[in-house]
């Protein structure tokens, strides 16, 4: 398979058409639907279903392009490491990590980088551990900040001098909101919306599992997350209740939501982490010096 047909395939599959992936292109649609049809010959498999108007991807389809989005990112990543070594003040840092205020503490250090090598480049990726540790380990992320806890077995990490503050996030018009923080029976009987990090066990430990004790089994989880945002929709709507880390979701004055901590509190630190034995760019090596140096007083893994 060549990266340029790759690229064919990757347009189309955005584009749902040969006419305007061709256009964008700037390639004649003969020319697109052959490149199309010698990919499937290679391959031996049925790529597309071919409408009047439109194509849709079959499951293998579907398939070759989450891989060939892989590779074509990891592709460009490694032109532009390549590219930096030309010039060791310009570069790119790919971070990948979840939700959490602790980014702050990530931004001020590329913040002052920059100031240095204003050519620096980062790219930020959000997800949760399993998003970000399956890009981690495929090479597409130099770095990613994990919630604890988490397998840090696979990975150099350093501890990051912060800690997140789990709560519940609510209606402002919910009975619950006259409350100043949460109790475990306050959840009983009603109706969550919670991480799939969170609920899941990380080396048999379950920091909700203990906090909630014997009632953990209780719980009517009507809906799981990775990402805060769209819990907090969930919670306008009207459909529950989310567990959430403090400052992620917009819970402001302007806001009809409002954030209680939970009692007795629970607080998650957090990790960055890299692979072992990494060989990093110039701009990747610039970001963990640099973060070592800030954070050199906490605890770190080798």
């Amino acid at each position: 398979m060549e990266l340029r047909v790759l690229r064919y395939f990757l347009t189309v599959a955005r584009e749902g058409s040969i006419t305007r992936a061709a256009d964008f292109l700037h390639v004649t649609q003969p020319t697109l639907s052959r490149q199309l049809k010698d990919l499937e010959k290679a391959l031996g498999k049925k790529l597309f279903i071919r409408g009047s108007y439109n194509i849709i991807l079959t499951d293998e389809g579907m398939l070759l392009r989450k891989r060939a989005e892989e590779i074509i990112d990891m592709v460009d990543k490694t032109e532009a490491e390549f590219n930096s070594m030309e010039d060791t003040i310009s570069g790119d840092v790919y971070i990948g990590g979840g939700e959490t205020e602790a980014m702050k503490q990530i931004a001020r250090v590329v913040k002052e980088l920059r100031l240095s090598y204003p050519n620096l480049r980062c790219h930020l990726y959000s997800g949760n551990e399993d998003d970000v540790t399956e890009r981690l380990d495929k090479g597409l992320l130099d770095f990613g900040i994990l919630i604890q806890p988490a397998d840090l077995s696979k990975y150099n990490y350093i501890n990051i001098p912060a800690k997140d503050v789990w709560g519940v996030v609510m209606r402002k018009d919910s009975p619950l909101a006259s409350k100043d923080t949460i109790q475990s029976v306050d959840l009983l009987n009603v109706p969550l919306i919670c991480s799939r990090q969170a609920m899941k066990e990380t080396f048999s430990k379950n920091e909700f599992a203990d906090w909630f004790g014997e009632d953990f089994d209780k719980l009517n989880v009507v809906t799981t997350y990775n990402l805060a945002y769209n819990a907090a929709i969930m919670v306008e709507e009207g459909i529950g209740f989310a567990v959430v880390l403090d400052k992620i979701v917009n819970t402001s004055s302007e806001s009809n939501l409002c954030f209680r901590p939970l009692e007795p509190r629970l607080e998650s630190g957090l990790n960055i982490v890299w692979k072992k034995h990494q060989v990093f760019s110039a701009a990747a090596d610039m970001f963990i010096k640099e973060i070592q140096e800030k954070f050199s007083n906490c605890l770190s893994g080798e």
